[in-house]
């Protein structure tokens, strides 16, 4: 089995605002997806909604993703 998660970072207006998306991915399907524009996780599959729930209640680790774009 494929278990992966990709980080993107994307520049917008040079460098002024930053955009962090990682996207999770098991067996080559994207299951969940954090944006840094929405602040959260979010399930793309029902394998993904309970892990997205799971990191969502996790608040510190919320507020550390949000960091990275600092």
């Amino acid at each position: 089995f494929f278990c992966w998660a990709i980080s993107e970072c994307h520049y917008l207006n040079g460098t002024e605002r930053v955009r962090l998306l990682e996207r999770q991915i098991y067996n080559r399907q994207q299951f969940a997806h954090f944006d840094s524009d929405v602040g959260k996780y979010v399930g793309d599959t029902a394998l993904g909604e309970p892990q997205a729930e799971y990191w969502n209640s996790d608040a510190e680790y919320l507020e550390n993703r949000m960091n990275q774009l600092d």
